[in-house]
C-alpha cells in the first residue's frame, strides 16, 4: 500500500502526483494499491496516519513502514529508500 498526502493544488502536490505516476511504471509488481490523500479535505486521516507535512509518500507492508516527504523527483532513489525493486532490476 502506498498513500501520498498532498494539500490541495499546489505546484508540489502536483509535481509529487506526476512522480507517483512515474514511480507506479517502475515497479515490479502490478498489483500495487495507491491513495492519493488530500489533507486540507480529510485532515482526520492525516492526524491518523501522523502526516505533519506535505507531499508525503506512505509505504505501508506489514511491519516495514517507510515514508518520505518531497515531490518523489529522484524516482530510483525514492525506490531505494522505501525498499522497492525497480522493474529492470530484478534478481
Amino acid at each position: 500500500m502506498l498513500r501520498l498526502y498532498i494539500a490541495g493544488n499546489s505546484p508540489s502536490s502536483r509535481r509529487a502526483e506526476q512522480n507517483l505516476e512515474r514511480l507506479r511504471t517502475s515497479l515490479t509488481s502490478k498489483g500495487w494499491d495507491i491513495d492519493i490523500i488530500d489533507v486540507l479535505t480529510r485532515p482526520d486521516l492525516a492526524e491518523s496516519a501522523g502526516i505533519i507535512a506535505t507531499p508525503t509518500l506512505s509505504y505501508e507492508h506489514g511491519e516495514h513502514r517507510r515514508r518520505i516527504v518531497g515531490d518523489l523527483g529522484d524516482t530510483k532513489r525514492v525506490l531505494e529508500f522505501l525498499g522497492i525493486e525497480a522493474e529492470g532490476n530484478k534478481a
